[in-house]
């Protein structure tokens, strides 16, 4: 008997306690400091990635080899170099979304009863304590008055007008801009568009570069990964082939190096063949391209030195004249006697060995040209086209072909530009969220909801005292603003009926 009433007994203490453990719970989830919290949890990761280079940018692996060994591993532990892929940023997002969404439901009954039974009858002395206050006498029957004031009301905006009687004294009552009670829901529904958007291309999206050199072709891109403290590229097949067809760079003075301080712009050229066809494609800075979600950007470009064209003096093997020729890159020329020269290389810094393709050639310290020369019938030639600094050398005086040449000008250019490809299938979700977010904030702060109430106090023999006063959730002022031209209106409708208390 014991042992069953303390069952009893206790049995509605512990589903009190569990009953008000989640009641707790979903308190914290619903409120603002909560809300508050997170993002500002949220604000200083942003900060911290904007600090430390992400692992997707331009320039990250010789950031990565910068850092110190302890850099490396501690920073990689926590996963700061993609921390907008961490599950704790994924988390910290994915509870504020939570916030909002609970805070929006435990809300709303609140503000639709707020909406639904507005307080029509207000006790009078609230009212004139209120900063948009008049009061004013006025002769007539208060039905009467209620009516015009009424109409005057719904002149003014406030179309929504209710008339009522309480303790003798008749209340009309108006409203504008009802919605603006609402509109945290549409700056939630904003936000949590936003987030929808970034984990759409948190999950889905995938970004990486592909270098690119005319005449070159690939369906391939690369991205950098972080292991702790190692990096390893991984290599993602694109769903179409890019062929670079020319890349142009355009020089601050154009006898400066190649530079990123002396460039003005990168433009790159290519083509991308898929089962659809062969589509023109160009990227320069601040103008990406965009294909079947795919979105090209200039990212970077190698410090080897090349040429777009090139100027060769021709000197015939007699000394009488010269000519001066245009070939663009991979192209050739036809001379009247029948020899072709093609444009086959070229190197920007000449030197008696093998060209070193990691040197930085970027300033063109010996800058020449490495040409063909095709004669009917006859095995091609070839031949060097030197700078002036060449001009006493051997090499400059040779005589191929029955002509020595002279490199005379050239249009600078990079080996080859670096394109960063990136997928980012939330981006236009993104986009209308931004979008739905500014409208909204901007709807927001612009209107408000105006409550104006007109209390009619008999005071005499078919004389009343009328107290107008209004409320608004902002904007205070522009409402006595309009309360002033409410009256106005009134003293317009019946002059002769309203004085001035």
């Amino acid at each position: 008997m014991l042992a069953l009433e303390e069952t009893i007994t206790n049995a509605p203490a512990n589903e009190k306690s569990g009953g008000s453990f989640l009641a707790a719970v979903l308190k914290l989830l619903c409120s603002v400091r909560l809300g508050v919290g997170l993002l500002m949890a949220i604000g200083v990761l942003c900060f911290i990635g904007m600090l430390i280079m992400q692992q997707n940018v331009d320039g990250f692996d010789r950031y990565f080899a910068e850092l110190t060994p302890s850099q490396r591993l501690t920073y990689g532990r926590l996963g700061l170099f993609d921390i907008y892929n961490a599950w704790y940023f994924n988390a910290l997002l994915g509870l504020l979304s939570l916030n909002i969404i609970l805070s929006s439901i435990e809300r709303f009954p609140k503000t639709w009863l707020f909406v639904a039974k507005p307080s029509a009858t207000v006790p009078v002395r609230w009212l004139r304590e209120q900063t948009a206050a008049v009061n004013f006498t006025v002769k007539g029957e208060s039905g009467q008055i209620a009516d015009v004031i009424a109409g005057e009301m719904k002149k003014e905006g406030w179309k929504r007008t209710i008339i009522r009687e309480k303790n003798g004294t008749t209340f009309v009552f108006g409203q504008s801009g009802v919605w603006n009670r609402f509109a945290y829901l549409l700056v939630h529904t904003a936000l949590l568009i936003i987030f929808l958007g970034g984990f759409l291309t948190a999950q889905m999206g995938s970004t990486g570069q592909i270098p690119l050199a005319p005449g070159e072709s690939s369906d391939l891109m690369r991205e950098l990964v972080v292991d702790l403290d190692r990096t390893s590229e991984v290599t993602k097949r694109l769903p179409f082939e890019v062929i670079c067809t020319d890349i142009q760079q355009k020089l601050i003075r154009n006898d400066g190096p190649i530079s990123a301080g002396n460039t003005i712009d990168w433009l790159t050229h290519f083509q991308i063949r898929d089962e659809t066809g062969t589509h023109d494609a160009f990227v320069q800075m601040n103008k990406p391209f965009d294909h079947r979600g795919y979105r090209f950007f200039q990212a970077s470009f190698t410090h080897v030195g090349r040429a777009r064209s090139i100027t060769v003096r021709l000197t015939p093997e007699s000394g009488d004249g010269h000519e001066d020729i245009i070939i663009p890159r991979n192209g050739a020329v036809t001379l009247p006697d029948g020899k072709t020269i093609r444009f086959s290389e070229f190197r920007g810094n000449l030197t008696s060995g093998a060209e070193d393709p990691f040197e930085d050639t970027s300033s063109y310290p010996n800058p020449a040209a490495v040409l063909q020369i095709f004669q009917p019938g006859e095995v091609p030639l070839t031949a060097y086209a030197a700078g002036p600094q060449f001009k006493d050398q051997p090499l400059a005086k040779k005589n191929v072909a029955g002509y020595t040449f002279q490199l005379i000008d050239f249009e600078k250019v990079s080996d080859r530009h670096i394109l960063a490809v990136q997928r980012d299938p939330g981006a236009n979700v993104v986009y209308i969220g931004f979008a739905a977010l500014f409208i909204t904030l901007m709807g927001v702060f612009v209107f408000s909801h105006q409550r104006v109430w007109a209390a009619i106090e008999k005071i005499g023999d078919g004389e009343h005292r009328v107290t107008v006063a209004g409320n608004a959730n902002r904007n205070q002022n522009g409402l006595g603003d309009k309360v002033e031209r409410f009256i106005g209106g009134l003293r317009t409708r019946k002059p002769e009926g309203i004085s001035d208390e």
